[in-house]
């Protein structure tokens, strides 16, 4: 058996231990029942390393609600921080003990694992990927994480997080795009759809500042982003020269003043085509009554 595959073993452990679903297999049970306790919340602290750095104010809030009133329903998984005493570094679960100290209670069930911190940080990153609890921008920097760390290749990081590795080749693109566009998509303002339509395109600010206005959806998104220039300087000079930019500040200008996304293809011959896309009805009938307002 290779490494890889007894590591592989030893984190779907893990996970089922986590998110509790282990079935009838009784090796899972027995770790789970002789590692699970109940620590004051003062003994946990969080790790400086977990892929998560989001932790949205209002879901705080609806978790800090229901734990008040029926506790703490699935334990905090955990690893013994070493020297010290009643000290755990929380490996996944840093919502829930968050939200148990603003909810007032004094101790939280935790699961004790005693793994390295590569176990610790893919025990995390599989944890908060399975829930979704990770924006996308997390989770490319936590695959990145691992793969600068612990020298991973995408292929072997798909195959331990149980992802394709397309997923993984494309989540680790979004890490090309420039700050303002990932602070985008932390916030919640572009998906990660959206944001992969950015990666190869020339001025990827401009056209997200675009979605963001215009409020496109991922295949707007996509369709916008056709008629930009291009990364890469053939395809770039091919782009420039059929659509010039007074043709695109046009766009722009009526995309605005509409509310929709125009693209405009113009010959050379003066001849060309407008074409406007809408999302709902409601915006059809609202250019349909603008055209024939007098």
């Amino acid at each position: 058996m290779s490494m890889e595959d007894g590591s592989r073993r030893r984190l779907g452990r893990g996970l089922a231990a986590l998110i509790g679903d282990v079935g009838q297999d009784a090796v899972v049970a027995s770790d789970r029942s002789r590692n699970s306790r109940r620590v004051p919340v003062e003994f946990l602290r969080p790790n400086p390393r977990n892929p998560r750095k989001a932790f949205e104010e209002a879901d705080l809030a609806d978790l800090t609600a229901s734990i008040r009133e029926k506790g703490i329903m699935q334990p905090i998984l955990v690893r013994p921080v070493p020297g010290a005493v009643d000290a755990y570094e929380i490996i996944a679960g840093e919502r829930r003990w968050r939200a148990a100290q603003r909810a007032g209670q004094h101790d939280v069930p935790i699961i004790v694992h005693d793994v390295n911190d590569q176990e610790a940080l893919e025990l995390a990153i599989i944890e908060n990927v399975q829930r979704a609890d990770l924006n996308a921008l997390e989770e490319a920097l936590g695959y990145q994480q691992l793969i600068d760390e612990f020298d991973y290749s995408q292929t072997a990081l798909a195959d331990v997080i149980g992802k394709s590795r397309p997923h993984v080749a494309n989540t680790l693109r979004l890490l090309k795009l420039p700050p303002v566009v990932q602070n985008y998509l932390r916030d919640g303002k572009l998906t990660a759809g959206h944001a992969r339509a950015l990666v190869t395109v020339d001025d990827p600010e401009a056209v997200a500042q675009r979605i963001v206005d215009m409020g496109l959806t991922v295949r707007d998104a996509e369709a916008l982003t056709q008629n930009e220039p291009k990364k890469g300087g053939a395809q770039r000079a091919a782009n420039k020269a059929e659509k010039d930019a007074d043709t695109r500040a046009l766009e722009k200008l009526l995309g605005d003043s509409l509310g929709l996304m125009v693209t405009i293809d113009h010959k050379s011959n003066g001849s060309g085509e407008m074409r406007v896309r809408y999302r709902t009805l409601e915006q059809l009938d609202e250019v349909c009554r603008l055209l024939k307002r007098e």
